[in-house]
């Protein structure tokens, strides 16, 4: 036990970086079935707009949002296993029992894949009502401004606030809740998954309106989560509640504009 424990901060970021880059090679596959043609491109194409919502289809949409739990939240959540792996190694060093961090990472990561069967059942719904189509494309500029306002609201809350400050500082709540159970630490990684869940399902949202498999928007959005989970204060996340409003009323303004009556000549 003490043996496999004795690089728990290199054993850490080789799970991380394995279950990212897991994650960012299944999405470059289906992203390239979805845009081909003949048998791979049926078995690699999530459901959108368009199509009947299939069981095959729905299996597909969920293993993409699985996917993009790893190669876009796991990234956020470096720091806090990362914190995790240097107490557990200390007290290896010390002879002190310990948890290995793929325990922790393991109740974290459960959290993500059962929010990918929630966000799954959304897309289908979203495409059975015509909302959503193909999926790099952007939603309509109403329904866009709409998620982008939910998501701005959701910035200036005290739940928002509640979960990010947890995301923000790991050492003491690993400190507070220190236990050598393999139980007990996978349990601590649901809870610092389910922190996670509620710090960022809102911005999670915004894929629908930028585009499910857009890549770039993947990687800029997971930037922006884990920039607000190593910041010190919850100035970060009022400053985006900000823009995504600024950006709502773009897009709410654009989609009026769009269908204002004609003058009549």
């Amino acid at each position: 036990m003490l043996r496999a424990l004795a690089r728990p901060r290199a054993l850490a970021f080789g799970c991380i970086a394995i279950l990212v880059a897991a994650g960012w090679i299944y999405l470059g596959l289906m992203l390239a079935g979805a845009q081909g043609n003949g048998l791979v491109g049926a078995l690699c194409r999530p459901l959108y707009g368009g199509e009947a919502v299939s069981p095959a289809a729905l299996a597909l949409t969920v293993a993409m949002w699985c996917a993009m739990a790893l190669a876009m939240m796991l990234p956020t959540a470096g720091a806090m296993i990362m914190t995790y792996a240097d107490l557990a190694e200390t007290a290896a060093a010390k002879g002190e029992p310990a948890v290995s961090p793929l325990v922790l990472t393991a109740g974290y990561v459960a959290v993500w894949l059962a929010a990918a069967f929630g966000l799954a059942a959304l897309q289908a719904a979203l495409v059975g009502f015509g909302l959503i189509d193909a999926p790099m494309a952007a939603a309509s500029p109403l329904f866009a401004g709409a998620l982008f306002l939910l998501a701005g609201a959701y910035q200036f809350s005290a739940l928002k606030h509640a979960c990010v400050t947890q995301c923000q500082r790991p050492f003491p709540f690993f400190f507070a809740n220190w236990t050598a159970d393999p139980r007990g630490v996978f349990r601590l990684g649901l809870r610092q998954g389910l922190y996670c869940l509620g710090c960022c399902w809102a911005m999670m949202l915004l894929m629908f309106a930028i585009g499910v498999m857009n890549v770039v928007w993947m990687a800029l959005l997971g930037a922006i989560m884990a920039t607000e989970k190593v910041a010190t204060t919850t100035r970060f996340s009022r400053a985006l509640g900000a823009l995504f409003c600024l950006i709502a009323l773009a897009l709410i303004i654009s989609a009026v504009v769009a269908h204002w009556p004609a003058k009549l000549t």
